[in-house]
């Protein structure tokens, strides 16, 4: 009887032993996720993006985002989105379109456009755009919103890079 406990005891060690150890290689996996200009190479089906702190837009920036997500084999589906604090004169949003380049290490343009209107307090615009398959891509956007007779606030979004297998 004496033996069965033991050996009870010592599976259970060994197995305890083997989970943990797993558990640790996973984490050390997902931290070492390769970053390139500020965003993650990711296997997810959709990243989004956000613009800094309130203080860091300007007097008439409120919010701006942008997503990424997979749309089929081999299109990408590319959204962004600007909003001012109040009704301004102009409001745009420049919307970028990148695939990662592993040889360079770095992301190039495959697509853009902007949209943009006047006398609104919110845009927003989105595309599907067809891409090579077996490349990361992510969606960078600027946003623009002000007072015809004041300068404009800019700033600027990014997703992660989604890989389109």
């Amino acid at each position: 009887m004496k033996k069965r406990i033991l050996s009870i005891l010592c599976s259970m060690a060994i197995l305890c032993t083997i989970v943990i150890g797993s558990v640790v290689d996973v984490k050390a996996a997902e931290s070492e996720q390769k970053v390139v200009d500020g965003s993650i190479l990711t296997m997810d089906e959709s990243s989004t993006g956000y613009t800094a702190p309130p203080k860091a837009r300007g007097e008439y920036l409120m919010t701006g985002d942008c997503t990424i997500s997979k749309a089929g084999l081999t299109r990408v589906y590319a959204y962004a989105s600007t909003t001012a604090n109040k009704e301004v004169d102009y409001i745009a949003t420049i919307v970028y379109v990148e695939r990662y380049n592993e040889d360079e290490d770095a992301w190039g343009q495959v697509d853009w456009w902007m949209e943009e209107t006047h006398n609104d307090y919110f845009l927003s615009t989105a595309k599907s755009i067809k891409v090579d398959r077996g490349y990361y891509y992510r969606v960078r956007a600027n946003h623009i919103a002000g007072e015809s007779a004041y300068s404009y606030d800019e700033t600027a979004s990014v997703t992660d890079g989604i890989l389109l297998p």
